[in-house]
Order: C-alpha cells, then structure tokens, then sequence
C-alpha cells in the first residue's frame, strides 16, 4: 500500500500567507491592483486572479491614478512609495515585517556620516533585493555567492546584509571570507537578517526527503527559494522530482514506491500540495493516502 504524506512545514510563510489575506479582503470591497505577482506561484496567482486581483508592472503602476495596489511580501523601494504619492495610490502594504526591518537597518547604515560599502547577499533581479538596494540610491553592491566576494574593496569598511531568504550556509561563507580578506583600519560590520522560518525549513526538508522512497516538490517555476528547497531534497532523495501542478506528474516516477513525500515552497500554496496527493493516489491505484 502506497502512503502519501504532505510535508506540515511546507506551504507559505508568514509574509506570504498575510500578503494573501489582505488581498483576499481587499477584493471582497472591489478592485484591486498587486504591483508583480502576489506570490512566485502561477496556481495561486490564478486563483487570485479568478477573485479580481490584477497584476500589474513598474511601468504600468506608473501610469496608474487614483487607485488601489497592494504591494506584495517582497518590500519595494522608496521610489515606489513616492510615485504611489504623486499619483493618489492608495498603498495596501503587505511587506513582510522581516523584510520591512531588513529595509530599515539598510537606510539607517547608509545615513551613516562615514558610509561603508553595503554589501547585500542576494539574487540580482529579485524584487525583494531591488527593494533593499532601493534604499541605498542604488549603491548597495550585490553578491549571489562567495566567489563574487573577491571583487571587494577590502581597504574601505564593509557592511554585510542578507537577502531574507538566502541559506545560512551561503551567508557564513561570505563572512568567513571578508573577516579573512578585510584590510585594517577598514572594519567589518555583518548582520543576519536571514528569516528563521525560511532557514529552519533546509534541515526540516532533507529530514522530510529522507524518510521517503520518493518526494514530490511542489513550487512555481519562478521560485528561488523553491529551487534552493528542491536541490536540498535531490540531494537526500536521488528520486526527488520538481513540478509545479499536478498535470507535470508522472506515473513511472513512483514505481515500486512504497512512501510518497509531498513538499513545497515559502510559496507553494497548501491546497496545490494536496490536490499533487490526490492525483499521485490516483496514478497509483490507491485512495489509501495519510497526512502526518
């Protein structure tokens, strides 16, 4: 008999999920605007946009008037704000209060009389890295691994950020580096401000992978995180597979299977996992499936 579990600490996290609650309210009294996409989920972003939500981009944000757009968990930077102003939004602020802080400490080093170089660990491109870099002007050097350290300026101070849901690992790499290669009297200030509840989930997750003959990652194609979470998996669970609806499942993949373990993103909406679970006990030939 084939056993299906979903993974309890898969599914969004805190940021996401009140993200998604005040969309859902703000859509029962109309319109409602969400500058990018809610969540690096294209099921769940459909759903919302079944309710009314519609996505839009800077450059259409920009030319909006008089209306109301959600900022999503990821944070934006102060020039979003500033056009929000100019153009009579109505902001519905949904940033992660983890990002929000993150924002904070940035601007407060970047106020600093003798300003250090601020170095953020991040991925380039990603809307909560643009909103971090948002509050230096634009001068934050972003790094997306330890061998882009090198191109330091080890003779001026460093001043070492995390992008809130890079892994650990990364992050003390990159430490270990600078505090190896920092040229005194130049200092070297860093603070993690990676999200616990994000970091917790790589050990959790190959805990998850290993107690399984075969896991199921569940995530949207865009998800960073999600691809950092199904390596992990891949790396405990040789017969680890990725997709992101239950069309993508395929049937040969749970051959001689005893245990199925479901799991999935910060942005992997519970509801997708269990509808992965009901059509994997389908292909299976068996409706005896458990949620641990």
């Amino acid at each position: 008999m084939l056993t299906i579990e979903i993974d309890d600490n898969s599914g969004f996290c805190f940021g996401v999920t009140t993200a998604i609650g005040k969309a859902e309210e703000e859509l029962k009294a109309g319109q409602l605007y969400c500058l990018g996409d809610i969540v690096h989920n294209g099921s769940e972003c459909e759903r919302l946009r079944s309710l009314g939500l519609t996505t839009i981009g800077h450059e259409e944000f920009c030319r909006l008037r008089n209306r109301k757009v959600l900022l999503r968990a990821h944070g934006e930077p102060p020039e979003t704000y500033a056009i929000a102003s100019r153009n009579g939004i109505d902001i519905i602020d949904a940033t992660c209060p983890v990002v929000l802080q993150l924002q904070r400490r940035i601007k407060r080093v970047y106020s600093e009389p003798e300003r250090p170089q601020i170095v953020i660990y991040g991925k380039r491109g990603h809307a909560e890295v643009m909103g971090l870099v948002g509050q230096t002007g634009g001068e934050a050097i972003v790094i997306e691994c330890v061998e882009e350290a090198g191109r330091l300026d080890f003779s001026r101070s460093i001043c070492l950020f995390s992008q809130t849901t890079k892994p650990l690992e990364g992050f003390r790499q990159i430490v270990d580096y600078i505090t190896v290669h920092i040229q005194p009297p130049a200092t070297f200030r860093y603070f993690d401000t990676i999200c616990r509840q994000v970091a917790n989930r790589l050990p959790n997750i190959r805990a998850f992978a290993a107690r399984h003959d075969v896991i199921i990652f569940v995530c949207g194609l865009k998800s960073s995180n999600g691809r950092v979470l199904y390596e992990a998996c891949r790396q405990i669970n040789p017969r680890a597979y990725l997709v992101d609806t239950p069309a993508a499942l395929k049937a040969e993949w749970f051959d001689g299977a005893g245990s199925v373990g479901v799991c999935g993103a910060t942005s992997t909406p519970k509801w997708l996992m269990e509808h992965c679970r009901t059509a994997i006990a389908r292909m299976a030939g068996t409706h005896h499936s458990r949620e641990e």
